[in-house]
């Protein structure tokens, strides 16, 4: 299935309608699973300030998307239908250095936000959070200012207060794509679902849960699937919520 973005707005809406959303910020939704879509749009429809102008399933296609509909603020996951979050979150910060970019998941934040942040986002929070903290969230990063939760904020404050930049946990010391990889296994995806939900070959993906058991000082393939299982099964998310302007 080739990839495919959306423009909204084909129909021209009522004048007043059209008065009301002239100085609206644009969104635009990049998210793999149609009902997530559909449900931030009506979120985001639902305040005055913002308006949807373009959806995406894919990276290829939010890129596209980023041309065609000239957004003010990307709203994305880590999990693409196709792609990976991450890589583009990285390519936009590249090319559109002045987009600000909202990371919206169901990855555990404490592993992932600030691995984002690193790369380019702006603002990380999770999809259990409710309307008002998303609304929130994208109102934060579209003014230029940086959303994490207060428990991730508060560790971001404390390492740097204590002059560290990685704890003693060896997940720490994984790449963002190791630690996608070892996410995957621990979802109980094979190397072949992997390699189709992050666009590789089976070989990479081998290489990368070799390096994955040489970090985790593991032995057998085996260990690699239960220790994942393990920690998949062990996060927990943070609560509140954390702005920086």
């Amino acid at each position: 299935m080739n990839p495919t973005y959306s423009l909204n707005g084909s129909t021209p809406p009522a004048a007043s309608v059209a008065d009301a959303r002239r100085h609206s910020r644009r969104v635009l939704i990049i998210d793999g699973h149609p009902i997530v879509r559909q449900g931030l749009q009506q979120i985001i429809e639902g305040a005055s300030d913002l308006v949807v102008c373009a959806e995406a399933d894919t990276a290829l296609a939010a890129r596209a998307a980023i041309k065609e509909s000239n957004p003010d603020v990307i709203v994305t996951d880590i999990s693409l239908k196709q792609g990976d979050g991450i890589e583009l979150v990285r390519h936009v910060r590249a090319h559109h250095p002045h987009l600000p970019m909202l990371v919206l998941s169901d990855h555990d934040e404490s592993i992932y936000a600030e691995r984002m942040l690193s790369v380019g986002a702006n603002g990380y929070i999770m999809k259990q959070a409710n309307s008002e903290q998303i609304l929130t969230a994208l109102r934060r990063v579209v003014d230029g200012g940086t959303y994490v939760s207060g428990a991730v904020g508060s560790n971001m404050i404390e390492r740097f207060a204590a002059g560290t930049q990685m704890s003693g946990n060896p997940i720490d010391r994984l790449s963002n794509r190791e630690l996608q990889i070892l996410h995957m296994v621990g979802k109980g995806m094979s190397t072949r679902e992997t390699a189709h939900s992050l666009s590789l070959s089976i070989k990479t993906v081998e290489s990368h849960r070799q390096r994955l058991k040489r970090k985790l000082n593991l032995g057998t393939g085996t260990q690699l699937i239960q220790y994942a299982i393990n920690w998949f099964a062990g996060r927990e998310a943070g609560s509140g919520d954390y702005a920086v302007r």
